[in-house]
């Protein structure tokens, strides 16, 4: 596996090696050992699975502190726009985000770690995002930021289909007006 960090501390590119040949592919996706000597030491205790169709849209999401999440995403059909921001209030890269296409043909994965609002835009007829998190799932503590936020300026690809979002996604408000990580 091959880990690249990117210009948002903590976030996290990680490539897997596939093995292909005329059977298909083996690639390994998690070893906890290799994950902890690249700095990501996260127990996941939940793992989420998706179905989106072209363009659908979901987040900006995130839980607050007790039950902060970090996560480990990956696409297993499809491709999907997956978005990741800071919006930790301490931090120097607060409220900058960072993109990558993620798919089940390039295995990409990315890791989000706690302090972070994580959306994704399905640009294929079909996307299945799996991933991991580090707590449950809280009502409570659920957040959202507004995905077209002006000061956030998110440079969402065209999906070649209207966006759909839910209503609660569609209300979230804008960083400024947001609960976010001290």
């Amino acid at each position: 596996m091959n880990f690249v960090s990117t210009p948002l501390p903590g976030l996290m590119v990680i490539d897997p090696k596939a093995h292909r040949d005329a059977r298909g592919f083996f690639v390994e996706t998690y070893r906890s050992d290799i994950f902890a000597l690249n700095g990501i030491l996260d127990v996941f205790v939940q793992d989420n699975h998706s179905l989106s169709a072209r363009g659908t849209l979901r987040g900006l999401h995130y839980q607050l502190k007790p039950r902060a999440q970090a996560k480990l995403v990956r696409v297993t059909c499809g491709e999907v726009f997956d978005i990741a921001v800071d919006i930790r209030r301490q931090s120097p890269t607060f409220g900058q985000w960072h993109g990558e296409v993620l798919s089940a043909e390039n295995f990409r994965m990315l890791y989000i770690p706690a302090g972070f609002a994580h959306g994704f835009l399905a640009l294929s007829d079909r996307a299945e995002v799996q991933y991991q998190v580090s707590d449950y799932y809280s009502p409570e503590h659920e957040r959202g930021l507004r995905w077209d936020d002006p000061k956030l300026a998110i440079e969402w690809p065209d999906a070649g289909a209207p966006r759909r979002m839910t209503d609660k996604d569609l209300r979230y408000p804008a960083l400024a007006d947001a609960e976010v990580f001290d």
